[in-house]
């Protein structure tokens, strides 16, 4: 799996306003996102909310490790 295809997934599937993806072995990704979905929400269910978005490619070790960091677009603003 590709960074561009992560990205693309998740941009699919979550309404982002910055979205960042990088890692080049292709199975170790650092993300960063921004969603307006993330206002409110704590840390901890904003990363279940992606890691359900990649869930299948979790499974089948497409991905084999993923580091996030996620803001709502007021946090990211800071």
């Amino acid at each position: 799996m590709t960074k561009q295809e992560i990205q693309a997934l998740i941009s699919a599937n979550l309404d982002c306003t910055h979205i960042e993806v990088e890692g080049d072995d292709g199975q170790h990704f650092d993300a960063v996102i921004v969603s307006p979905k993330f206002e409110g929400v704590s840390m901890l269910n904003q990363h279940k909310m992606i890691y359900a978005i990649l869930g299948d490619k979790i499974k089948n070790n497409e991905v084999h490790a993923l580091s996030l960091k996620t803001y709502s677009p007021a946090q990211w603003a800071k």
